[in-house]
């Protein structure tokens, strides 16, 4: 109730109700000036009929003239009886009483023939009434109001828009009294909450620090890839704190005109210190953080300016303590160390990938809004979604509801999440896109040799799935998923992994007797892989622990753009074979498995050409020798059942809900 009277008042106080007023005033005097300049000119109802001298002189021949009002030259008289005159408007005449006309002169003999003719007459003198001011002047008037509107408008209004504000902040302030994010709609980053959440209670509760001798961090940095949930973090301290919350990006601060950047960033700080205590988030800081000397400007580069600007608001003479800045990026690498160090951004929070915990708190969250039916196990499915962050999995959700609903369905089930996640994960079907059979069987054999590798291969991530249907810009898909959360490779694994790529080709090679395009990013994935084995991780037994290819720093791109070559002929010639040796080892031990379990391999092959597609579990079952069951929909049975009954006469055997199986083919 407080609240709405407080409303109530600042909406019926006179200096709003003026500043309301003056806001609006110079419109309505536009319209009103505009609207008797119209009358003026397009109206002639309340105008007396004009007639030219000689017909004033006829009528007071014809004695119908009773009196005038002579101003000027100007003749303003009235007729005894109304008198029809012809317009000129179509011929239609007018009946009129008052007239004007202009004379030539105004002379004695003139006067001497109105006496004798009883005209009653007056000489006036010519005034300006306000209506013939304004009448008279309006066009002046229109172009200084006009003048007056555009400067109002070039000035935004009072506002942060107008060209003359340019130097203003046009950080966007976001009320406490504003719906808010909590924390609990924050998951898969608990390290970081608790991080933040020491600030939320510094500015709750500041005496219990400051009785303790201990400061609060002047600035938090948020450190991950895209999509992990920083700025989301961000906004959850605002609402957990419940103070003023100002952000802005980077790139706001940097526009055309010099030293803009450094006052947006003085007025920024100004009012949050205005507001304190107050937060101050600033997204995608790399915009104006990156090393300084490192633009084409040199040191006097607009961004460097507004960088210097920042360092000294956040630990300068002037500083305040109620004032906590939070920044977030994806490039910490390319940041000044001025900013990083201790009394600016004291804690730098990293915000990972999730976990499979994370994942499932992060489906749980997304899924409220969902309706979800009863097959759906989020658990299930926060395992099969490995280094998916919050926005895929969000993402994933929103795809499952859309296919759900394109199909009509009222609930979305496991079925929809499991092509949706093919869909995010693999690619979109390309259904438009129709192979030739024979480019369909090579398809089937080269992704039946991914697979078979990797089913034969000690520590390898098992099959997932294996699809011939073309997804994005591959023609088929072998996709593979972890059984535990990997965050550091073995040598093995590596070389592993090495063969499963190099599957592919060799099958196409002893199936076909031939090699095709199909396998050139499986090579180009190999050689990568060999070549960090070689020259980063030291993987190498003939060459041994050393790092080769030393990354340079491009002074003026301010980024690592290139490699050095810090090794000699000799070395580099000794890292070619490596790498040659690495990549034909593993095709060698993937033609090896392929043509002891060629038999297997067939299987694989004619599965998916007749199924187009078909799960790791599936591929198992091929592999023992034993049938591919697949049962239809529970609704289809009913359907069939029902028109069983109908049908008696129908033999038993002829049941079509009996289970679908395919034998391996030998």
């Amino acid at each position: 109730m407080k609240k709405n009277n407080k409303n109530k008042k600042d909406k019926y106080n006179p200096k709003n109700i003026w500043k309301s007023l003056g806001g609006n005033l110079l419109i309505w005097v536009l319209i009103i000036i505009m609207a008797v300049t119209a009358l003026q000119f397009f109206s002639t109802d309340y105008k007396p009929q004009t007639i030219d001298y000689t017909q004033f002189q006829d009528y007071i021949e014809q004695d119908i003239v009773e009196s005038g009002r002579i101003i000027g030259r100007t003749f303003k008289g009235t007729f005894k009886e109304p008198v029809t005159i012809e317009t000129g408007n179509l011929n239609k005449p007018k009946q009129v009483t008052n007239f004007t006309t202009v004379l030539p002169e105004v002379t004695l003999d003139m006067t001497k023939v109105w006496d004798e003719r009883g005209v009653i007459y007056r000489f006036e003198e010519q005034t300006l009434g306000l209506f013939d001011y304004i009448i008279q002047f309006s066009p002046w008037l229109l172009i200084i109001f006009f003048w007056f509107f555009l400067m109002r408008k070039m000035q935004g209004g009072g506002g942060q828009n107008g060209i003359f504000n340019f130097a203003k902040s046009r950080a966007k302030i976001i009320s406490p009294d504003k719906p808010k994010t909590s924390f609990k709609e924050v998951a898969g980053c608990d390290e970081a909450k608790v991080e933040l959440q020491e600030i939320v209670e510094f500015l709750k509760h500041p005496g219990k620090y400051k009785k303790l001798g201990a400061k609060i961090p002047k600035g938090a940095l948020l450190l991950g890839p895209p999509g992990t949930g920083k700025t989301l973090l961000a906004k959850a301290v605002s609402g957990e704190a419940n103070v003023p919350f100002f952000t802005i990006s980077g790139a706001e601060f940097v526009e055309m005109f010099v030293g803009v950047g450094a006052s947006r960033v003085r007025d920024l700080f100004d009012q949050a210190k205005r507001n304190a205590p107050s937060i101050i988030f600033i997204d995608e800081i790399d915009a104006v953080g990156r090393h300084r000397g490192a633009g084409l400007g040199g040191g006097h580069d607009e961004r460097e300016q507004t960088l210097n600007q920042i360092l000294v608001e956040m630990d300068g003479f002037e500083t305040d303590d109620s004032v906590i800045l939070i920044a977030a990026t994806n490039r910490p690498d390319v940041l000044d160390k001025a900013l990083l160090r201790p009394g600016r951004f004291d804690r730098q929070i990293v915000v990972d990938v999730p976990g499979v915990d994370g994942r499932e708190a992060i489906l749980k969250i997304h899924s409220k809004n969902i309706p979800l039916d009863n097959t759906v196990d989020l658990k299930i499915l926060a395992k099969g979604t490995p280094g998916l962050v919050g926005a895929d999995l969000e993402n994933l959700l929103n795809e499952s509801a859309l296919l759900a609903a394109r199909k009509n369905k009222k609930k979305v089930s496991m079925i929809d999440i499991e092509d949706a996640k093919d869909k995010v994960m693999m690619g979109v079907e390309r259904k438009s896109m129709i192979l030739t059979p024979k480019e369909k069987k090579v398809t089937a054999y080269h992704e039946a040799g991914h697979a078979l590798v990797a089913h034969h291969t000690v520590g390898a991530d098992p099959v997932h799935k294996i699809t011939i249907i073309p997804r994005g810009m591959a023609l088929g898909v072998t996709a593979q998923l972890p059984e535990e959360e990997k965050h550091n490779y073995q040598k093995n694994y590596l070389l592993g992994r090495l063969d499963i790529l190099m599957g592919g080709r060799c099958a196409e090679k002893l199936i076909f007797n031939d090699t095709s395009t199909g396998a050139g990013n499986d090579i180009s994935t190999a050689t990568d892989i060999s070549r960090k084995m070689v020259c980063e991780w030291g993987m190498s037994d003939r060459i041994g622990p050393l790092t080769f290819g030393k990354k340079s720093e491009e002074v003026f791109l301010g980024r690592e753009i290139s490699h050095s070559r810090d090794y000699s002929d000799e070395v580099s010639q000794i890292i070619d074979e490596e790498i040659s040796i690495f990549v034909k080892t593993a095709e060698e031990n993937a033609d090896t498995i392929l043509k002891t379990n060629i038999d297997e391999l067939k299987n694989i092959a004619n599965a998916l050409l007749e199924y187009e597609a078909i799960s790791g579990d599936e591929m198992k079952k091929v592999i023992n020798g034993e049938a591919i069951v697949r049962i239809e929909p529970k609704e289809k049975k009913k359907r069939v059942r029902r028109r069983k009954k109908v049908e008696d006469n129908m033999p038993e055997n002829s049941d079509s809900t009996q289970p679908i199986i395919t034998k391996p083919a030998t």
